[in-house]
């Protein structure tokens, strides 16, 4: 399909809005995303694999409707970090260490800046459509993109979507921690910086997620 010059990003995006967590899709899907904490699976032993393996076996058997799981790979912000030197630097009274500091915040800007730190975080996307499609396309944009036939619903019906996803979402965060990943849901203002960063690969990532810092 040709896209028209000009035509605003949003035309293209399948999101409505985002409300209390949920993203509400312009189809009438919702979809909520967890962040999952990473687990260092070779140094674990044989036997502790093998244990892991068939919990994460499992607990995909136990699921009668589809996730995504999405590893998503971002530059690392260091804005902040570079601040904290600068405000030590601009406090410290000692002009040997003053200047130490500066030497170190400019060693620091241009060393990631020729060699950017890549951070990977994990996210599961917990899905409720009524009617539920096999899964289009590659990616958050795939999965965000299933077309249902209740594209206006009432408030009542609203509710119960969202009661029925968030019994969804406590499925998938219960049998990821049997496995011993901690799963969070994201909030608002998380769910729009993660689709900032999504939507604008070469920007320069907006801030850290609170949450990404909990899980290390």
């Amino acid at each position: 399909m040709a896209m028209t010059k000009g035509a605003p990003t949003q035309q293209f995006v399948e999101i409505a809005s985002i409300e209390s967590g949920v993203v509400f899709l312009k189809s009438g899907g919702l979809r909520k995303i967890l962040m999952v904490s990473g687990m260092n699976f070779d140094l674990k032993a044989e036997g502790e694999q093998q244990v892991i393996l068939y919990a994460y076996q499992s607990f995909l058997d136990s699921l009668d409707f589809s996730i995504q799981q999405i590893v998503h790979s971002r530059k690392l912000n260091i804005e902040n970090y570079l601040k904290k030197i600068t405000d030590l630097e601009q406090q410290e009274a000692n002009e040997t260490i003053k200047y130490q500091l500066g030497e170190y915040r400019e060693f620091v800007r241009s060393f990631v800046g020729e060699n950017p730190i890549m951070m990977k975080t994990f996210f599961v996307v917990v899905p409720f459509d009524a009617v539920q499609l096999a899964a289009v396309g590659r990616g958050l944009g795939g999965f965000f993109s299933k077309k249902t036939s209740d594209s206006a619903v009432s408030d009542a019906e609203k509710t119960a979507k969202i009661s029925q996803l968030e019994q969804r979402v406590e499925r998938v965060a219960s049998g990821l921690q049997h496995i011993g990943l901690r799963a969070v849901p994201l909030e608002d203002e998380e769910l729009i910086e993660l689709f900032y960063n999504l939507y604008n690969p070469e920007s320069v990532e907006k801030l850290d997620l609170e949450i990404a810092k909990e899980s290390h």
